[in-house]
């Protein structure tokens, strides 16, 4: 296995639109990173650039301790698994397993052998005699990824491998693929726009929009301390909440949101001392924003004043969506009885679980 490295990559293409804008990332050896982002963020690019599908504008690609700017896809000792599950239709599974092996000139009993360990580790035993046609969603699946396990490259590059599949078999093969990377200890890096894949699978996140890399962090410490208002709000389903206003700092800091002030708790103060009349956003996870009992008082925490507009109860915890003055919000709660969509109610959170931004610049303060 191998490390990967890029350092300063760019990609324009004709016209002058920026695809990846500066990219500087490392992947250590048997780590599995995703990159992370939404549709035409550059995630894809970059892994193109990585395979050699793509020749970066400018910038350093290295693969173990080589520089592989100028080396073919072929010479670049890694497997790719696409969007697509592009298998030969007219070949059997053990054909389409071992047709690398064949162009690569290993000797039949080579190949066979080869081909019968992958075919056990995904469970393939069976299918080998079978064409795609005759297999499922999942299977196929299966078959790409046996395809590039296969060759026992350097790096797996996996492009959205399970967009096309239903999510009952997504989680089946998101369950598959660490377990695979438990296993083989191999050097991954996974494209999805998907934050639960995302979240699940990666061991770090490169978080990406618009071309540029927003962060780099691990799944648990990029839902905690986003780095931006962007990340903060595409990380967590639902996503974060965000109000808007002025920073007031007066016998405590306040958040002047117009319809009411919001007091943002002694633990925001030494972050909030240099930013006086500042415009401001502050973040709450829906998890973070609690229904106050009745007749708990204002010293259990701030409090707003919101009617409920939906609830949408989906098992083990429900969502409700409620409106304070001309802000939407979203709360996470456990199974309870719930007031009914128009009924007032009180929101409490604690100060200390707000996340602060700058809203000009959308950076975390």
């Amino acid at each position: 296995m191998a490390a990967v490295a890029l350092e300063r990559v760019v990609k324009t293409y004709e016209g002058g639109r920026v695809a990846v804008a500066g990219a500087t990332f490392e992947v250590a050896d048997a780590e599995l990173l995703v990159l992370l982002g939404p549709s035409g963020c550059g995630k894809s690019t970059l892994l193109r650039i990585i395979a050699g599908l793509e020749t970066p504008t400018a910038g350093t690609v290295r693969i173990g301790e080589r520089v592989v700017n100028e080396l073919a896809p072929k010479d670049r000792d890694i497997a790719m698994v696409f969007q697509t599950y592009a298998l030969y239709p007219h070949m059997t599974v053990a054909e389409n397993l071992g047709f690398s092996l064949q162009l690569r000139g290993v000797s039949r009993a080579a190949r066979a052998q080869r081909v019968r360990e992958v075919a056990a580790l995904l469970g393939l035993d069976g299918q080998l005699d079978r064409l795609p046609r005759q297999l499922s969603g999942g299977q196929r699946q299966r078959v790409a990824l046996g395809r590039a396990l296969v060759r026992e490259p350097q790096v797996f590059l996996l492009d959205e491998p399970l967009s096309n599949l239903d999510a009952r078999l997504r989680l089946a093969m998101r369950t598959e693929i660490a377990r695979l990377h438990r296993r083989l200890g191999t050097t991954m890096i996974y494209v999805t726009h998907d934050q639960v894949e995302a979240m699940t699978l990666g061991e770090r996140i490169v978080v990406l929009n618009g071309g540029e890399i927003q962060q780099i962090d691990t799944p648990m410490r990029i839902y905690e301390r986003p780095a931006n208002i962007f990340v903060a709000g595409f990380i967590g389903t639902p996503p974060m909440n965000f109000l808007h206003g002025r920073l007031l700092r007066q016998s405590e800091p306040q958040l002047d949101l117009g319809f009411m002030r919001l007091p943002l708790g002694e633990a925001h103060g030494a972050t909030l001392a240099a930013h006086d009349g500042a415009e401001l956003v502050a973040g709450l996870r829906p998890e973070d924003l609690h229904l106050a009992a009745p007749g708990q008082g204002p010293g259990a925490g701030p409090q707003l004043s919101a009617a409920i507009e939906l609830i949408e109860p989906v098992g083990n915890e429900t969502f409700l969506t409620v409106r304070a003055a001309e802000v939407e919000l979203v709360l996470r709660t456990p199974p309870q009885k719930l007031p009914q969509v128009g009924d007032p109610v009180t929101l409490s959170f604690t100060p200390e679980r707000l996340h602060l931004f700058d809203a000009a610049s959308g950076r975390r303060l």
